[in-house]
């Protein structure tokens, strides 16, 4: 009777632990795989690294198993790929990404730090050489960064990491590979047989198909109208002009009296161009505030310091430094892991559109208020009162030539002068002048006199 007992406990037992098991397997196989996908189909820049960071975050917040990257990049900013590139590398979610057609330079970078690869037939990847605007390698210290970073990742991710700095350096030779004098770029076969590849494939359900998984869903990252805009405003390009409008109108806002258009220019300027920077994590308090300390020390050294001294140089300094440093993913003073050539291009940047501003301010200045110029006439934008001095004879413009009178407003460089008891438009022949300075005519052009301190 024991015995029976013992082996009808035994037969329960065994059918119970087997129906858990098929239970689990049941519900294993029920469980979908959550894949989160994003598409970097642009050159690699500020905006991707946006849509990058926001793309890793909201797959932790679904519980992502899986981060699909579908890429086809010619490459770009080196500072964005790094970030990218160690985001990928510090993910707990592993990373896949598909190459359609191109992962050339950044993409490479970025491709490599991946847990699996996956490319279309005819695709390509490699060719991370260092390059300006132009296309020509730039010098050995930006190469050999890359290099370093090239060689790290491949070891990261368990690939030949003397073939990954062979995709950044002409000079490395490497046997049945490449020759001296040729950087290697792979083919879809070629990275297959070199461990660069898991394996070809056509599409995204190729590629799941490939890697068994049976049972997944797949969720799109959608960009909201909110992202899209910062994305366009952080664009190197825009930045640039947004650059432009702050200088310009800073500058306009100079050569006119009171507060007018040119400052709600300059300051609505600097609101597109420091908001989503600041958003992004890019632009710190202290950063904008050492651009707002440059405006006012140019101010000051403008209206409350004669000439163009110590005060106006360390505010031109400081207006660049903090237009330079709020493109920069820097920590406070911390620049560890931030890409010399990242700081070079924000900076160059800056300068670039600055100068840009500056001359064609300089330029339309002379053509709205200075002379030799047919739109000359409209440097007179309000109603002249005859009982309030003003004259509009041309011959006793002419008759001015020589004499002395004051500054009736300030001239920078256009103003007013005060002459005999009337008010004359007149414009300063070089730098500006202060209101209540002597002055003295020089000439008369488009109903202005040509004055100089005398």
């Amino acid at each position: 009777m024991k015995i029976h007992k013992f082996i009808s406990f035994t037969l329960i037992y065994l059918l119970a632990a087997f129906a858990n098991d098929i239970s689990g397997q049941v519900s294993n196989q029920k469980k979908s795989t959550l894949i989160y996908k994003f598409d970097i189909k642009e050159e690699i820049a500020p905006p991707v690294w946006h849509k990058t960071r926001k793309a890793f975050t909201e797959a932790r917040s679904l519980k992502a198993d899986i981060i699909l990257i579908h890429m086809n990049t010619y490459g770009g900013m080196l500072e964005s790929a790094d970030s990218i590139r160690t985001t990928i590398l510090q993910s707990p979610i592993p990373v896949w990404v598909f190459i359609d057609n191109n992962a050339a330079s950044a993409g490479a970078l970025i491709s490599i730090a991946c847990d699996s690869i996956y490319m279309r037939a005819g695709a390509n990847i490699g060719a991370a050489t260092v390059v300006d605007q132009s296309g020509k390698p730039l010098p050995d210290k930006y190469q050999s960064y890359m290099r370093s970073m090239m060689r790290s990742t491949a070891e990261s991710t368990g690939r030949n990491p003397d073939i990954a700095q062979g995709m950044v350096d002409s000079r490395i030779r490497i046997e049945g590979i490449t020759d001296t004098g040729r950087v290697i770029t792979f083919t879809t076969s070629e990275a297959l047989k070199y461990g660069f590849c898991n394996s070809e494939a056509s599409t995204i359900e190729e590629i799941l198909r490939i890697a068994r998984v049976h049972n997944y869903r797949i969720v799109e990252q959608e960009l909201t109208v909110a992202d899209s805009i910062i994305t366009f405003l952080t664009n190197p390009v825009v930045s640039g002009i947004l650059i432009m409008l702050i200088i310009g109108g800073i500058y306009f806002e100079l050569q006119t009296p009171g507060i007018g258009f040119p400052l709600a220019a300059a300051v609505v300027g600097a609101l597109l161009y420091f908001a989503p920077l600041y958003i992004e994590g890019l632009a710190s308090n202290w950063e904008i505030l050492v651009f707002v300390i440059g405006v006012i020390l140019v101010i000051i050294e403008l209206f409350a310091i004669p000439g163009f001294g110590v005060a106006g140089i360390s505010g031109l300094v400081l207006i660049v430094t903090g237009l330079t440093l709020s493109m920069i993913d820097n920590v406070g003073f911390d620049f560890t892991g931030v890409p010399m050539k990242g700081v070079v291009i924000s900076f160059f940047i800056v300068i670039i559109a600055s100068f840009a501003s500056l001359v064609s301010s300089f330029f339309l200045t002379r053509k709205l208020f200075g002379s030799h110029t047919m739109f000359g006439d409209l440097a007179l934008l309000s109603t002249q009162q005859s009982g309030e001095g003003y004259i509009s004879a041309d011959s006793h413009y002419k008759e001015m030539q020589g004499k002395t009178g004051l500054a009736y407003s300030i001239l920078r460089p256009a103003g007013k002068v005060e002459i005999d008891g009337e008010v004359f438009d007149a414009v300063a022949d070089s730098g500006y002048i202060e209101k209540g300075e002597n002055v003295v005519v020089r000439g008369y052009e488009n109903a202005q006199l040509i004055v100089r301190k005398s």
